[in-house]
């Protein structure tokens, strides 16, 4: 893989619309369920590859793949929500900065599996190291999925499902007289200044 720098390689304009995915394993078949939005993540189109945890980390970097492990061992046996950043190099060699958080599966009370979501705040990310972070919260708002971003980011933190995230943005939207695409807008920008406080504590 190319060992370019990550700010020389931004991707192109029409894939920087901050995805979100899912996965699921139940312990019962060990088998990795991709939502389209994360093979799209990865690159891929939904059945072009099977996924698995060998797959997943010949695509991370490979200073992230130990925590990766080691995160996906403590959330198998103990559950969440628990949350990491990683980077990953896509099908066409682009690097992506990805939140993914994970918790249990449960089945009548027991957990079954584990279930994660992932959000790619790549956009947000790259665009604040090269102008600064209002900036990049204001490109982000531009697109029209900044509320399912918002929706993404609060599944991927919390462990809870899109309708209770969503519930969570027109409760805040009531209680401050906002509208909930600015409280959409407001979750993303303190994302992304957590992640850049995250980012200059590690470079």
């Amino acid at each position: 893989m190319s060992s370019s720098p990550a700010s020389a390689e931004l991707p192109a304009d029409g894939y920087l619309d901050c995805p979100t995915g899912q996965v699921l394993y139940y312990f019962s078949d060990q088998v990795f369920r991709w939502s389209e939005g994360l093979f799209r993540i990865y690159g891929y189109t939904p059945g072009e590859v099977v996924p698995s945890m060998e797959m997943a980390l010949a695509h991370i970097e490979p200073g992230d793949r130990a925590p990766v492990l080691a995160f996906w061992e403590k959330v198998s046996v103990q559950g969440g929500p628990s949350s990491l950043y990683v980077s990953i190099r896509d099908s066409k060699d682009r690097q992506h900065k990805l939140l993914f958080s994970a918790d249990f599966i449960f089945h009548e009370g027991s957990p079954v599996g584990v279930r994660g979501v992932v959000v790619d705040l790549t956009q947000a990310i790259h665009t604040d190291r090269h102008e600064l972070a209002t900036q990049a919260v204001a490109a982000s708002a531009l697109n029209r999925d900044v509320i399912e971003q918002a929706k993404g980011i609060l599944m991927a933190r919390s462990g809870i499902d899109a309708d209770r995230a969503y519930e969570i943005m027109s409760q805040l939207s009531q209680d401050t007289n906002r509208k909930v695409y600015a409280i959409a807008h407001q979750i993303i920008k303190d994302t992304v200044v957590a992640d850049q406080r995250t980012t200059r504590r590690t470079d």
